[in-house]
């Protein structure tokens, strides 16, 4: 038994993921080349491996003529005397297997036969490689920070490096060397040099990757993640939905005094996140999109995929958002092109009647309530969070 030969098979296995059958397969067709690199050609050479004992056999398949004088190819053929030495029951136009000893084999044979099964080895595990992340594609892994090349930044994923490209990069995020951070995988492709990954620190699919993580009702399908509107590293709105009357969507994506978003908050650098319940009522979804701003009334217009929002005078800037992000991303969650007014506003506008409306009194209490979102324009806390 070839004990080295199976450990070093076992080896390689373990470590590089790589099947016996195809290491068996590579060392046949090593074997195979240095024949041919030694004599010449090798269309009639066979290789036979014991998978079980790696003990291994090389012959060369030789037609049996009558005299060494008959003999045109020592290669392919073989005189009736010779023939009888392997086999007494040789005879003339009979094939014989005529054994090749490998430690026979030149130095460069030998070369040659190695570099056949080193280059089988990288190509098999260039294809592991591939695969396996591959298969993960569209999904999120943690990475380590390696380097940054140019402006982009190298991740290394355990088997195989990621590029984070700039375009990928949240601008306010800063890395350090070796630091683990989550990325979304958006693309692997198979390249000559192995698999090229590339992955994203910006991608909505990376916060909604992160809730499914985290969530465990999203992970059981009791809570569904409807939409998803991201301006990375600043706020994330996410609109959300139960299956069961008896779960509270937003309440099991917040957790437990904020655990489970803040645990997300924290992995994406403070970004702010927004959960939202979703409505089939497109009136009531922008609402609720526009939170944390008061609504006074919608209407909306499914054909057109547009809507006119009435809020209060006070509250027009938060429902705008600092730049106009609150807005923004409400009309990205929603699908639908919001335009924005204040009772003023709507109330001097052309063709405007309150009958349009579902009107909300509000006092001048209420406006002491929402008094600390004047804040919100400035980029701090909005009431989702806290």
């Amino acid at each position: 038994m070839n004990k080295e030969l199976m450990e070093a098979l076992d080896v390689l296995e373990k470590e590089k993921e790589i099947s016996k059958d195809t290491l068996f397969d590579a060392i046949e067709n090593s074997l195979i080349t240095a024949c041919k690199n030694h004599f010449g050609k090798a269309d009639n050479v066979k290789v036979e491996i014991d998978r079980e004992t790696c003990d291994f056999v090389c012959y060369a398949e030789k037609t049996v003529v009558e005299t060494a004088e008959e003999v045109e190819d020592p290669m392919l053929q073989i005189a009736l005397e010779d023939a009888l030495k392997i086999s007494k029951k040789a005879a003339v136009g009979e094939i014989v297997k005529v054994e090749i000893k490998s430690k026979e084999f030149g130095r460069i044979a030998t070369q040659n036969a190695k570099n056949v099964i080193l280059q089988k080895i990288r190509e098999e595990e260039r294809s592991v490689i591939y695969s396996q992340y591959y298969e993960k594609a569209k999904d999120v892994v943690t990475g380590i920070v390696q380097r940054e090349i140019g402006k982009n930044i190298s991740i290394n994923l355990g088997k195989a490096d990621a590029i984070l490209n700039e375009s990928e990069q949240v601008k306010t995020e800063k890395f350090r060397p070796t630091e683990r951070i989550k990325v979304y995988i958006l693309e692997v492709r198979d390249t000559p040099k192995g698999p090229r990954i590339l992955v994203s620190r910006t991608h909505p699919e990376l916060v909604k990757r992160l809730f499914e993580a985290e969530v465990a009702e999203i992970q059981d399908g009791t809570v569904e993640i409807k939409s998803i509107a991201r301006e990375a590293g600043s706020r994330s709105k996410i609109a959300v939905w139960s299956n069961d009357p008896n779960v509270d969507a937003v309440g099991a994506c917040v957790g437990v005094n904020g655990s489970r978003v803040n645990s997300i908050v924290d992995e994406l650098r403070g970004e702010k996140i927004d959960i939202v319940d979703w409505d089939e009522n497109p009136g009531n979804l922008i609402q609720n999109a526009l939170s944390p701003a008061k609504i006074v009334a919608v209407f909306a217009d499914p054909e057109e995929k547009t809507a006119k929002v009435v809020v209060p005078d006070y509250q027009l800037s938060l429902a705008i958002g600092k730049e106009g992000q609150n807005a923004r991303l409400a009309a990205r969650l929603t699908g639908y092109k919001i335009d924005i007014k204040s009772e003023t506003q709507a109330k001097d506008a052309p063709g405007f009647r309150y009958e349009d409306y579902e009107y909300d009194e509000y006092d001048e209490d209420e406006y002491e309530e929402y008094e600390e979102y004047e804040e919100y324009e400035e980029g701090t806390e909005g009431a989702t969070e806290e």
